[in-house]
């Protein structure tokens, strides 16, 4: 069960979503606390899991990954010892960069960039090689049509 989440702890973390790179002190003015009561709130949801980490957001395309692909896989094998398998081969492969196990005729979707058509080549094949996967799908990435965005915070109406 989720911890209860206060008005401040909702501002906190609105903050926090919109730019984690602020000061603890301009964070604790914009939320109206002391610097003191801010920064226990911070480790406090920090420690429950809510904040899970503070990383910066690349652009792949201005960090040299002009492709970026949406890969769906449907494993050959339904198995723990297959998706063991396929879950190790895709943390070892540093071009996926996002994957998620999903229902459906699908079995994962991954997040994969490359710098060109050869190495995403090279990752599908790994994909199917050393991951068991029996199909392969690719979607390559034309332009971002929404970023990801902060979570929406307030009570549902």
């Amino acid at each position: 069960m989720p911890p209860q989440l206060d008005s401040i702890d909702i501002r906190l973390l609105e903050e926090l979503q919109k730019d984690a790179d602020r000061s603890n002190v301009e964070l604790a003015r914009l939320v109206e606390l002391s610097p003191a009561a801010t920064l226990h709130r911070v480790r406090r949801l920090k420690e429950s899991g809510i904040v899970s980490g503070i990383v910066a957001r690349l652009d792949s395309a201005a960090a040299g990954f002009p492709l970026q692909v949406y890969v769906s896989v449907t494993l050959e094998r339904h198995d723990d010892a297959a998706h063991i398998r396929f879950a190790q081969a895709v943390r070892s492969m540093p071009e996926v960069i996002s994957a998620d196990w999903v229902t459906g005729e699908t079995d994962a979707v991954l997040m994969v960039v490359a710098r060109e058509v050869a190495e995403l080549q090279r990752v599908l094949v790994r994909l199917s090689t050393r991951g068991g996967a029996q199909r392969v799908t690719t979607l390559l990435r034309l332009e971002q049509l929404k970023p990801a965005s902060a979570l929406p915070l307030q009570p549902a109406r």
